[in-house]
């Protein structure tokens, strides 16, 4: 594979417990990482803990920002200012708010703003991160969205009580300067809307939502399917809406893609109503009307379906979320998503007691390459399977695009793949505490390569794989490595 690594030194940290919630290039050839640490007896949230790295990876300040009874959101720096979003509730007047904390990196001296407000009763788990079966019955609902290019997000607030029915949607750009305010509300009449993916238009005035529409009948028929997929376009002032489903051809999982050429969505299909995916749908689109100018379906090839089953006769893929899309050189279009779902059950404790038990599950991965009329050129299956009831970091996987070849780096316990037929590969989790990291290659044909890049014994400490730093620009990845009290960098060149 061409590849090189780098070890940054082990450092002795602090805080056994935490969480990687995001990591930046600093803008002087640094790195930014942000964590949430835990502690107590019964552990709980007690802060922000932030690392400063040099180039070298070497770790050259800390700062404890001690902030408690707050949802984190989103982190991200701009022009040298590090930015923590927070969701909380304000018990003297009743209403949920959006925060930002703000401080420049050279010094670190947070800040906070007041970005939105509204009124509402306390509801639990308002944030909208569940992909499927959205609860909309709370009374409050929330989601933020950040682009690709992370140049602006957007907050969407829903609340309903009694005949209310309030849903509005906000738009800032990174620097926090906020463009408009759209209220969504005549839309939800009908529709509950989860938002799922989001485009912005270079000048920050419009934005392209990604919506799961779910209707609000009280009966279906067996025949009908409860929710459709639809494309929202705002600008502040007007919306408009696109829908995709066709007879027989129903969309699931829809990615915008916006350029200064087009305006386009990608993702998956189903034929039947019962959510399986059987394919690949691609749509081209006027930007300012959204007309739909091209529509073309591509059923799974039978590569895929060998790759992901083999022989077997019950043949089911759902699940699928995305994870990555890039558009090359020639205007094609490469994209990745995982088979991603969660499952609940009660467990014993060997106590006489049962506790309830959420599991992540992380399974496969779908790979697809599109040339630029949207047109399949292959899509693989990669079989994996993972499943985690705490910190996800560590499971997953992370992909990186150059010069046309798709990686994917996992990191798995397992000492070896099974490859079965020389084409159908199959990554299981493993059960040893030390991780492997392997790197999958598709090249511009599909063609498949597998190689161990990184041995368990060399590194000590397991890649949280699936929360890299990207950089695109200079061909690299940066992972963070960390197990109880030691931590470190890793960096991936692409030579």
């Amino acid at each position: 594979m061409p590849i090189s690594y780098d070890f940054g030194k082990k450092f002795n940290d602090r805080y056994r417990y935490s969480n990687l919630l995001t990591i930046d290039n600093d803008g002087n050839g640094g790195y930014i990482l942000v964590r949430a640490y835990f502690q107590g007896l019964v552990l709980r949230p007690k802060g922000y803990f932030i690392e400063h790295y040099d180039k070298d990876l070497n770790l050259v300040d800390e700062y404890n920002y001690k902030l408690r009874n707050k949802d984190f959101i989103a982190g991200f720096l701009k022009n040298g200012q590090l930015n923590l979003l927070f969701l909380e509730y304000n018990y003297t007047s009743s209403r949920y708010e959006y925060w930002v904390h703000s401080s420049p990196i050279i010094d670190f001296n947070f800040r906070p703003k007041k970005l939105v407000s509204i009124q509402s009763e306390e509801v639990r788990n308002p944030v909208g991160k569940n992909y499927y079966n959205r609860d909309f019955s709370r009374g409050f609902t929330t989601a933020i969205l950040f682009n690709k290019e992370k140049t602006g997000f957007i907050i969407s607030t829903h609340h309903k009580k009694g005949k209310s029915n309030k849903h509005l949607i906000h738009l800032y750009g990174t620097d926090l300067s906020k463009k408009w305010e759209y209220d969504f509300s005549e839309s939800v009449e009908e529709k509950n809307y989860a938002f799922e993916n989001l485009a912005i238009s270079s000048d920050l005035s419009s934005a392209y939502i990604i919506g799961k529409a779910y209707f609000k009948k009280k009966r279906f028929r067996v025949d009908e399917r409860k929710f459709q997929y639809e494309l929202i376009k705002l600008d502040g002032q007007s919306s408009l809406t696109q829908r995709f489903d066709d007879p027989g051809k129903y969309s699931e999982s829809l990615y915008p893609i916006l350029t200064k050429e087009r305006l386009g969505c990608t993702g998956f299909y189903a034929d039947r109503r019962d959510n399986r995916y059987n394919g690949i749908g691609f749509f081209e689109l006027d930007p300012n009307t959204l007309e739909v100018q091209t529509k073309k379906y591509s059923p799974f090839s039978q590569q895929f379906m060998q790759d992901k089953f083999g022989r077997e006769d019950d043949k089911e893929i759902k699940n699928l979320v995305f994870k990555n899309v890039e558009i090359g050189s020639q205007g094609e279009i490469m994209f990745n998503a995982e088979e991603y779902f969660v499952s609940e059950s009660m467990q014993s404790t060997g106590m006489g007691q049962r506790v309830h038990v959420t599991r992540y599950h992380h399974n496969d991965i779908v790979s697809a390459k599109l040339d630029a009329s949207g047109d399949m050129v292959w899509v693989r299956n990669i079989n994996k399977t993972e499943v985690t009831q705490g910190d996800g970091a560590y499971a997953s996987y992370s992909s990186f695009v150059k010069d046309g070849n798709t990686y994917f780096f996992i990191c798995t316990a397992a000492e070896n793949p099974q490859l079965v037929n020389n084409e159908r590969l199959i990554f299981k989790q493993g059960l040893s505490r030390n991780r492997n990291v392997f790197l999958i290659a598709l090249d511009k044909e599909g063609k498949m390569e597998f190689e161990k890049i990184i041995d368990d014994k060399e590194a000590r400490l397991p890649l949280m794989v699936s929360m890299p730093l990207k950089n695109p620009s200079e061909d690299n990845m940066l992972f963070y490595a960390k197990r109880g009290t030691k931590k470190q960098l890793v960096k991936v060149a692409f030579n």
